[in-house]
């Protein structure tokens, strides 16, 4: 990427799309000055650049909504997701978009091990295939969560760090860049952290482009996923089955894979599989309210989905998809 000194060449962005006008300007209150001059001493920011981008950043109502954690009384259901992200016309778009990158696909699947079908799997659930990347300025969603939503300040503070320092090394107007509700961008919906350390220039045309190029998307979301521990050749999860009380222990252990398959019997859980009995395992439970919950051993690379996404029903969601893809094309 390109260096740039400063931020303020291009600093005067359009209006923001949902702001929610404050009686002080973010630029006016004392944690954004302290969060400046960290900015100023740790990067070498120019102050008075960050204050004018403060200055005009603007509290989006829908980034605190979007956020938070849905009301206790609302139930998940795996079955009303999973129906929102594998159907006929994700699929069918998903097919089209394989046969118009299939090359950058290809290359992906040798060079990072990750199958070509999980790849577009991710960029279907995340933006529907790069049609939907999100209206909202990046700017606004960030300073918004960082210092109005304090359940997780810490978190967006480090990314809006992570935003101001992919902007000027990209010598791109901040206010230009938009995403999604959280910050996230691109066809891959990267987190600016993520895309300061997983994005890369997979076409090699000099730049990383994950808003508008869906070469460098595709090499970026397999990046992601190798340097999280994708395994190459392995599956993603088994179906499974419980039996009484005991795999209680296995739940609440988390989804990360801590079992081996030989511990399953004692726990009351059932699978069918020619793996090895050391394999590590997870119980994931896929809930849907008035309905059998549906049973599943992740493996290292149901894991792994996760961290794209911290959700179980994210990474089924995923699997399912990419398995329809497979078996569709």
């Amino acid at each position: 990427m390109r260096l740039r000194a400063g931020l303020c060449a291009l600093l005067f962005g359009g209006a923001a799309l949902g702001a929610d006008p404050s009686p002080t300007p973010y630029s006016g209150r004392a944690e954004v000055r302290a969060f400046v001059q960290e900015m100023v001493r740790r990067h070498g920011f120019v102050e008075r650049e960050l204050v004018f981008a403060f200055s005009r950043a603007r509290r989006l109502a829908a980034a605190l909504k979007g956020v938070a954690p849905p009301p206790a009384e609302r139930a998940r259901s795996w079955t009303a997701y999973r129906a929102t992200f594998v159907d006929d016309r994700r699929i069918e778009a998903g097919l089209d978009f394989w046969r118009m990158h299939g090359a950058a696909l290809a290359r992906a699947g040798r060079e990072y091990g990750v199958p070509e079908e999980v790849i577009v799997a991710i960029v279907g659930v995340e933006t529907f295939y790069g049609r939907n990347i999100g209206r909202w300025r990046v700017i606004d969603t960030l300073t918004t969560l960082a210092f109005d939503y304090p359940p997780r300040a810490e978190f967006f503070r480090s990314e809006l760090e992570n935003y101001l320092l992919f902007a000027r090394e990209a010598g791109i107007d901040v206010f230009s860049v938009r995403g999604s509700y959280a910050g996230a961008i691109g066809i891959p919906q990267f987190m600016p952290g993520s895309y300061l350390k997983f994005a890369v220039d997979f076409d090699g045309d000099g730049l990383v482009d994950l808003r508008a190029n869906p070469a460098d998307a595709v090499g970026s979301v397999a990046n992601f996923l190798r340097q999280h521990g994708w395994r190459p050749g392995e599956r993603i999860a088994l179906p499974a089955h419980v039996n009484g009380i005991a795999h209680r222990a296995m739940l609440e252990a988390g989804i990360e894979p801590s079992f081996r398959l030989q511990d399953l019997k004692q726990h009351g859980v059932e699978t069918r599989t020619g793996l090895a009995l050391e394999t590590p395992v997870a119980l994931i439970d896929l809930e849907t309210p008035g309905a059998a919950t549906e049973y599943r051993l992740g493996l290292r690379n149901f894991y792994v989905l996760t961290r794209y996404n911290r959700s179980s029903f994210y990474a089924a969601a995923v699997a399912d998809l990419a398995a329809a893809l497979r078996g569709a094309r």
